[in-house]
C-alpha cells in the first residue's frame, strides 16, 4: 500500500525526521489560508498523487503571493497528472500540500528498501539527490552508497555516521544526519514498511537537514496489525479493479491487455499469462482466486474480470488440489446465471473431480468453451478474442 507525500512526512516526523512547515488543502481558498498559517515569503504548492516525477508533469509550483497560490491550486485540483510512473491514464489530483520554500544548499538521496534475496534492509544513499535513482545509477554509479543492516542487531550509530560521512555531510551536521537516518530506519522497521524514500533530503543554507519530499510503501499483509497505517489508504489513487478485488479478498493486478484471466495459484497464473502471450494474446489481469475457492467466490471473481470493459474474452484455468473442479464449475454456471455474460469464456479444469466439473459445464446449456490443456485453452481464448475484435 502506498501513501501520499504529506502522510509519509507526518509519519517520519514522529520518528524524529525533520520536515518543513506545511499543511493540506482541498480548495484554492484553503491553500491560501494554509500559506498564511505557515508563514514565510515563498511557498510550494504540491499535487498529492501516488507517483514520483510530479514536478516534471507540472504538479509542483513555487508561489510568492496569495494570487499565485490561488491560481496554482485552481489549476492543479481536479487535474489528471501523467508521469512515467502513472502510465498514460495518469492520476487525478484531489488534494494539495502547501509547504514553505526551503533555502537549499545541496540535495541528497536516502532510501530504505527490503532486499528479499539477502533478507536484509538495505539503506541506499547518494550525494546526487533530487533525481531518479535509476538515472543516477546509470550516469553516476560512483555516487551511490549501499549499507546492509544486520536484522539481529539493527542499524547501529556508527553505521549511520558512516553513511553521513560518505555523503560528505559537514561535521557540524553529522548528528542531524545520524538522527534522520536512524529515524527513517525506525519508521521502516516499526511500521512494516517495504520502502522509505526521501528524495531530496536537503541541507539548507542555515545548516538544517530536512526531508523535502518522501514516499512510503507498506506490506499489505501486515496492515491488520497497523490500523493507523490502514486508515491512510486513498482508494482514489488505486486501480479501481485492484481495489474492488482486495476488498473481496482476491489477489488482482490490472494489466493492459484484453484477455481476462481467472486462475488459482500465482505460479499457474504466471504460466497462463505467458502461454496467452505465446499464442499471440495479451492478458488483461492477474487474478488468483486462491486455494479454497467456493462457488460464490468464483462468481465474485467472474464479475470482477468482466467488469473490465477492455476484456474481449476470458480464460478460466484451474488446477484443483485443495479446490474441486465441480466447485469451480458450479461457480461458472452461477456466474452465467446471475450475470449477463456476453464475453466468450474458455474453461480449462484439471485435478480433483475434473470429470464431474466438465460434465456440469457441458450439461449447463451455457456457451462455455472447454479445453483439456493450457496450450489448447490459450489458443482458443486468443481465437475468440480475435473473432470479437474483427466483429466489432
Amino acid at each position: 500500500m502506498d501513501i501520499h507525500e504529506y502522510q509519509a512526512k507526518e509519519l517520519l516526523s514522529e520518528f524524529g525526521v525533520a520536515i518543513s512547515p506545511g499543511g493540506l488543502a482541498y480548495s484554492p481558498e484553503q491553500a491560501v489560508y494554509r500559506a498564511k498559517e505557515i508563514g514565510g515569503h515563498q511557498w510550494v504548492v504540491k499535487a498529492q498523487i501516488h507517483s514520483g516525477a510530479r514536478g516534471k508533469a507540472g504538479g509542483i509550483k513555487v508561489c510568492s503571493n496569495d494570487e499565485e497560490i490561488w491560481n496554482a491550486a485552481e489549476e492543479l485540483l481536479g487535474k489528471r497528472l501523467v508521469t512515467h510512473q502513472t502510465g498514460p491514464s495518469g492520476k487525478v489530483v484531489y488534494r494539495l500540500y502547501i509547504e514553505q520554500v526551503s533555502d537549499i544548499e545541496r540535495e541528497i538521496y536516502l532510501a530504505l528498501v527490503l532486499d528479499r534475496n539477502k533478507q536484509r534492509v538495505v539503506i541506499v544513499t547518494s550525494s546526487e539527490g533530487g533525481m531518479d535513482i535509476e538515472e543516477v545509477a546509470a550516469t553516476k554509479p560512483e555516487t551511490i552508497y549501499r549499507l546492509e543492516v544486520e536484522p539481529a542487531v539493527g542499524l547501529r550509530d556508527f553505521q549511520a555516521r558512516e553513511l553521513a560521512f560518505a555523503l560528505d555531510i559537514h561535521p557540524e551536521m553529522i548528528s542531524q544526519a545520524v538522527h534522520c537516518i536512524e529515524g527513517a530506519y525506525s519508521a521502516f522497521r516499526e511500521l512494516d514498511a517495504t520502502l522509505v524514500e526521501i528524495n531530496p533530503l536537503v541541507v539548507t543554507k542555515d545548516n538544517h537537514i530536512l526531508a523535502l519530499d518522501s514516499k512510503m510503501s507498506f506490506d499489505d499483509n501486515a496492515l491488520f496489525r497497523r490500523p493507523k497505517i490502514s486508515e491512510l489508504r486513498d482508494k482514489s489513487q488505486e486501480d479501481s479493479r485492484e481495489t474492488a478485488a482486495s476488498d473481496r479478498g482476491l489477489s488482482y493486478v490490472g494489466l493492459d491487455g484484453d484477455i481476462g484471466c481467472m486462475i488459482n495459484g500465482a505460479g499457474l497464473a504466471m504460466a497462463t499469462m505467458d502461454m496467452i502471450k505465446h499464442k499471440g494474446g495479451e492478458p488483461a489481469n492477474f487474478l488468483d482466486i486462491g486455494g479454497g475457492a467456493s462457488p460464490d467466490r468464483v462468481t465474485k471473481a467472474f464479475r470482477l474480470v468482466l467488469d473490465d470493459e477492455k476484456v474481449k474474452a476470458m480464460l478460466v484455468n484451474i488446477f484443483a488440489g485443495i479446490n474441486r473442479c465441480d466447485w469451480i464449475a458450479e461457480g461458472v454456471i452461477q456466474a452465467f446465471g446471475k450475470l449477463d455474460v456476453k464475453t466468450p469464456v474458455v474453461v480449462r479444469l484439471s485435478g480433483t473431480n475434473v470429470e464431474k466439473g466438465m460434465q456440469m459445464l457441458k450439461d449447463s446449456g451455457y456457451p462455455v468453451i472447454t479445453a483439456d490443456t493450457l496450450s489448447e485453452a490459450a489458443e482458443k481464448v486468443v481465437a475468440e478474442r480475435n473473432r470479437v475484435v474483427e466483429a466489432s
